[in-house]
């Protein structure tokens, strides 16, 4: 059987994102030089992905989605943690975004199981109970009725599957973003959303300078 198998699901991406309902979503005029963008060196200061890693304590055999995956910055991140021997689904509505992130992945030159899948706007299209961890960075605030979506997305978790979720403040703490703040999500925002679809805050992390980092499991699962 062929490890090399890779299955990428689309959905909005960081930061600008693709064209959703509003002006500032948006399909990006070069999308090879977005993502270039979101692959720069210089934002690892910032998003710290060794750390996030850490923190999500991924370990091999896990299966793993990465929603709203973009230039495939944190699904790479994910296929060395996991290994082979787990899962990892990236997720993007934008076809060019989901060859670029393969193609990244493929340059790695390790094995690897992925999956890469053209989503919808209003669902991700995971099968039953296949993931561990969905992973949703700079993407929550391109999602509409953000209840019903995790709601609906909540068969795809595995028994004591989580949800994490980083995305900027929409104040002063996250700086200079390129973009306007005004459809940015606050953490009590989501906090609400989450809970009304049926999850409870897990753990908080504190360690990123621009973001919130939440994680969230099922109300009846939590600890």
């Amino acid at each position: 059987m062929n490890k090399n198998f890779i299955l990428l699901i689309g959905l909005s991406v960081l930061l600008a994102g693709p064209a959703l309902a509003q002006d500032q979503h948006r399909r990006p005029d070069n999308i090879k030089q977005y993502l270039e963008h979101l692959d720069s060196t210089e934002r690892d200061r910032d998003q710290k992905p060794s750390q996030v890693i850490e923190a999500l304590r991924v370990k091999p055999g896990m299966a793993v989605a990465d929603l709203g995956s973009g230039s495939g910055y944190f699904t790479r991140r994910f296929v060395e943690a996991v290994t082979d021997t787990g899962m990892v689904y990236a997720i993007d509505v934008e076809p060019e975004m989901l060859a670029y992130a393969k193609d990244s992945i493929v340059h790695m030159h390790v094995p690897y199981t992925a999956e890469f899948i053209l989503a919808r706007p209003d669902s991700p299209k995971l099968p039953f109970e296949s993931i561990d961890l969905l992973f949703v960075c700079n993407t929550i605030h391109h999602l509409e009725d953000r209840s019903k979506y995790f709601r609906d997305l909540a068969s795809s978790l595995k028994p004591g599957g989580r949800i994490t979720i980083i995305d900027f403040y929409p104040d002063d703490r996250s700086g200079e973003l390129g973009f306007p703040k005004h459809h940015l999500v606050s953490r009590e925002t989501i906090v609400k959303e989450l809970t009304a679809a049926g999850y409870r805050l897990d753990r908080e992390h504190n360690f990123l300078p621009r973001q919130y980092f939440l994680e969230f499991t099922a109300a009846q699962s939590a600890r």
